[in-house]
């Protein structure tokens, strides 16, 4: 906490409690799984607080009971940062779920990170991009009274810039991640007209993801390459994948678990909530070895450390074509995925609050 932070001293019953959910979107991964996972989870256990969180209008749908609304109109880019700061009255305690912090607030404030991408890999993003969001993630860090981050990497990096230690509150798969039944499989498979062997990535095709690495990786292998996401059946998706583009979450489970293998060949995480999505739900996972990755997925993962067309394809193959090591994956994979519970994330997270002065 900030040398003058002003503890806040409300009993239990009178203590009231703002998020910032603004990034939260209807749908979505990342980010979004955090916030309503995090507020699900946190509802039950704070039943006598006053808690509000402030959304876009077509996210208040999203919210548990026990958090009342506080709705903004649907905007992104510099209009959404705008409502973020603005001044904010009423609450104890404030909690930002996406680092913006308010210019003004009656309560103590806590800030979540996810990553510092802007800093680590600015490449990965336009100039105007990378100057606004360091400049917001600079403000949170001097101005927040207790920071949060998502794991000890990201933890550690927000040491490294600003000297200040943050409460680490590790994520979960989201409640959706759980293996398919059989039936399940086979219908996904129609539905896409999935080839009967193939290795699969999902996300945003962008430059941090590098599915063209895992492209090349396949065609090595000659096993085709399956992508889902934004952007997977656009001009940016490598030549000869086979792009499903956007995919509701409810297919997830069965897509993961139909792969052969599933690829994510990140270059930079500050946590990395789809391997380990893709491990709950049966996926024989193969995942870079860079930022948080090696401690959210433990043995649970093939882990590739060298970002290169050689590791990746041995890596694949190694998967690929040995049925053994895919189902240990798969079984160890999902061992991993379910020693970890939202309701950790959300009691570590009230330790937050309890080190920003609020008693509960």
């Amino acid at each position: 906490m900030r040398p003058d932070a002003t503890l806040v001293t409300s009993p239990k019953l009178g203590s009231r409690i703002g998020f910032g959910a603004l990034a939260h979107r209807p749908t979505g991964s990342g980010v979004q799984t955090y916030v309503r996972e995090l507020l699900n989870a946190l509802a039950p256990l704070l039943p006598d607080a006053g808690l509000r969180a402030t959304v876009q209008r077509d996210a208040t749908g999203d919210l548990p009971p026990g958090v009342s609304p506080q709705v903004r109109p649907v905007a992104d880019g510099l209009r959404r940062v705008l409502y973020a700061k603005a001044p904010v009255r009423g609450v104890d305690l404030f909690h930002s779920l996406d680092v913006d912090l308010p210019v003004l607030c009656s309560g103590a404030t806590v800030s979540t990170f996810h990553d510092l991408a802007v800093f680590d890999t600015p490449w990965a993003f336009s100039r105007f991009r990378a100057l606004g969001e360091r400049a917001l993630l600079r403000d949170a860090m001097r101005r927040a009274d207790v920071l949060v981050a998502v794991s000890d990497f990201t933890a550690e990096r927000l040491h490294a810039l600003c000297g200040r230690e943050a409460v680490v509150t590790p994520l979960a798969p989201a409640t959706w991640a759980t293996p398919p039944t059989a039936d399940e499989i086979r219908g996904i498979r129609e539905a896409y007209r999935l080839p009967e062997r193939f290795v699969l990535q999902v996300g945003t095709v962008e430059p941090r993801k590098d599915v063209a690495l895992v492209a090349d990786a396949c065609r090595i292998l000659d096993i085709p390459l399956v992508l889902a996401g934004a952007g997977s059946t656009g001009p940016d998706a490598p030549a000869g994948s086979i792009g499903l583009g956007y995919v509701p979450t409810a297919h997830l489970p069965s897509l993961y678990a139909a792969a052969t293998a599933v690829a994510y060949a990140s270059r930079y995480e500050g946590f990395g909530l789809p391997p380990l999505e893709a491990m709950a739900c049966g996926g024989a996972v193969v995942t870079s070895a860079v930022g948080a990755l090696p401690d959210v997925v433990h043995d649970g993962a093939l882990l590739v450390t060298e970002h290169t067309e050689t590791s990746w394809s041995a890596a694949l193959r190694a998967v690929v074509h040995d049925t053994d090591t895919a189902d240990m994956l798969r079984t160890r994979g999902r061992e991993v995925a379910t020693a970890s519970a939202w309701t950790r994330t959300a009691q570590l997270t009230l330790d937050a609050y309890r080190t920003a002065g609020l008693r509960l």
